[in-house]
């Protein structure tokens, strides 16, 4: 069920987190539109991938609420968050090697384990989940290779397909940690194209190192700095922006 094109897809307010002595999220509030491409921006050790883990439950808020399409999420698992329309990729490639493409991408559409997933694959018709990954393979460029083995893919496209697993489950809000990490210019270039194909009715928040990519795909830009937001504006206003020139650039 979708919610109202007027109620923001993700709030965060005053979220922070603690490690022992450390703060590595301070305070930060945000808000995001229905559609909108934001992306967070920050050197390393700003706490950038922290936020995202606070965003899908794999950390625990120290204080401050989240909220995903009008409902507090704050105190929900994982799993809860995910049937609410959240995706998410990570930093590091996490597919199944031993899988084809299309297997791993039926994995995250049916929301199955590998094991329990060998055991429902051969019962699986030709129904509306197989179609689902079909059209999304083609999606990401993948179809060609969807009985291959996913350890034998280029790490380019082990990243398209990472991006086909997190659009399985039909996701309303994606959530994407650095996509273009290791990969070649000319791959970067492909998966950024892929990304900003993707409809407008997917929300799409993207952490990215590389502050040009970020700048040519977003709407707006948050720059964390010490897990602080320094600052939040238009991509266009953020590269004048003094305070984010002299911390992220000059952080190097």
């Amino acid at each position: 069920m979708h919610g109202r094109a007027d109620v923001a897809v993700l709030v965060l307010d005053q979220v922070s987190r603690d490690f022992g002595g450390l703060r590595a999220v301070d305070c930060v509030s945000l808000q995001v539109a229905p559609g909108e491409r934001r992306a967070i921006i920050g050197p390393n050790g700003a706490g950038k991938t922290t936020l995202f883990n606070l965003i899908t439950g794999e950390l625990a808020v120290t204080s401050g609420r989240i909220f995903l399409f009008g409902q507090d999420v704050t105190a929900l698992p994982t799993q809860r968050r995910a049937a609410l329309g959240l995706g998410r990729t990570y930093q590091i490639t996490r597919i199944f090697p031993t899988l084809t493409v299309r297997e791993n991408v039926l994995l995250a559409a049916m929301g199955l384990q590998p094991i329990k997933f060998a055991l429902h694959r051969p019962l699986l018709p030709n129904g509306p989940i197989w179609r689902r990954t079909d059209e999304v393979l083609e999606r990401v460029g993948l179809a060609h290779r969807a009985e291959t083995p996913a350890r034998a893919l280029s790490h380019g496209e082990q990243r398209q397909l990472e991006l086909a697993i997190a659009l399985a489950g039909d996701p309303r809000l994606l959530l994407l940690d650095e996509p273009g990490a290791g990969l070649s210019p000319a791959e970067r270039q492909l998966l950024y194209a892929l990304i900003q194909s993707l409809p407008r009715t997917l929300t799409v928040i993207l952490i990215e190192h590389d502050m040009d990519l970020a700048l040519g795909l977003a709407d707006r830009v948050t720059c964390l700095h010490y897990g602080r937001v320094i600052a939040e504006d238009t991509p266009d206003r953020i590269s004048k922006n003094e305070m984010v020139q002299q911390i992220y650039l000059g952080s190097g």
